[in-house]
């Protein structure tokens, strides 16, 4: 209890100390990304996956067939500058595969294996779970305003 007042009483003085209060809010975006990736990164070390792993895999799930590893990379979080390593660290433990096109030579389609579909569907539940015990105190109206509140702020931002 004495540790959360005192962190809230820092963050209120971090608060007062921002230039303005877009920067306060960018602050506290980074302080909630930062509290929020801790539950996932705790998931996901059970399976040896990083955030961004985690990341390339449900991207290649959702795509249901292969893609460009240059698609794959614009459609990440988090942009990670050496995608082709963590590809690659994907390919060796078999949960993608990679190959060059015949058509084009200098394209590389990737797509998820059927171990890297198991992977995560042994981590869908314990990461939705996580989600939940993280954010389901804000109830369903507070959670789509602060979504709809994200999107606009990505939006203008581009």
């Amino acid at each position: 209890m004495y540790m959360e007042m005192k962190q809230a009483a820092q963050s209120r003085n971090q608060r007062r100390r921002a230039a303005c209060p877009e920067e306060a809010v960018f602050l506290d975006l980074l302080r909630t990304t930062d509290v929020l990736s801790r539950g996932l990164v705790k998931v996901l070390k059970t399976e040896d996956l990083s955030s961004t792993q985690y990341n390339v895999l449900r991207i290649l799930r959702g795509a249901e067939e292969k893609i460009p590893c240059g698609e794959v990379a614009r459609r990440m979080i988090t942009r990670d500058p050496d995608v082709t390593r963590l590809l690659d660290r994907l390919e060796q433990r078999g949960l993608i595969s990679r190959w060059r096109e015949t058509k084009d030579r200098r394209v590389v389609m990737a797509r998820i294996t059927a171990d890297g579909l198991k992977l995560l569907a042994r981590l869908d539940e314990p990461i939705a779970a996580t989600h939940r015990q993280q954010l389901q105190h804000l109830g369903k109206d507070r959670l789509q305003a602060l979504s709809n509140l994200l999107e606009a702020a990505r939006a203008r931002v581009g």
